[in-house]
């Protein structure tokens, strides 16, 4: 038998959803530092002590927001089925995946990560994509590009992670000019190519 937790609770889901999209719409207005609980509540049409119920404080919902977005975005990450005809590309399919969720949520993404109001979302990001560059490294390690070019393999990792983060946020500065399929093929060729 299933166990439920209250996580799984409609009204809690909904609850929680109110107060990030309340969050997210008064984060496009102010300073971080201007949202109280007392006008997110009201944003959200709650009562302030049910925010409470959910939350510490707007720091702890901030966290929390935080780590949703990572656990989605590595769902993402972890339902991307490898491409074999993608042969040394095997990231791809992945970043392909990763910009499709981060369209879908552009709203969002565009105040968290584009707008510099708040640091913990991109800092959370930057750290999750330092993880997935730090995989691709070492499995391609063999063919190394890094030990004949004489590369240290955490400068190849802040590199990689930080040119990737920065062209997400720009693509969305840009209102995401281009597909997320054309924008993942320009950044692979970009990082194939010989220097």
């Amino acid at each position: 038998m299933d166990h439920i937790t209250p996580r799984t609770d409609p009204r809690i889901l909904r609850t929680r959803q109110l107060l990030r999209d309340a969050f997210i719409e008064l984060l496009q207005e102010m300073d971080i530092e201007k949202i109280s609980v007392n006008r997110l509540a009201e944003r959200a049409t709650i009562n302030r002590v049910t925010f409470y119920l959910h939350y510490r404080d707007i720091p702890d919902m901030l966290e929390k927001m935080a780590d949703d977005m990572n656990e989605d975005i590595q769902q993402v990450m972890d339902n991307t089925q490898p491409n074999p005809n993608t042969a040394g590309e095997e990231d791809w399919p992945m970043l392909v995946n990763l910009l499709e969720h981060i369209s879908q949520h552009a709203k969002f993404y565009k105040v968290i990560l584009a707008t510099n109001r708040t640091t913990i979302f991109s800092n959370r990001l930057l750290k999750l994509l330092a993880e997935l560059v730090t995989e691709r490294i070492e499995k391609r390690e063999s063919d190394s590009f890094l030990s004949s070019e004489n590369i240290q393999k955490d400068i190849a990792i802040w590199y990689g992670s930080s040119a990737l983060i920065g062209t997400i946020i720009a693509w969305l500065r840009q209102d995401m000019p281009y597909t997320p399929l054309y924008l993942a093929k320009q950044f692979s060729l970009l990082r194939s190519t010989p220097r």
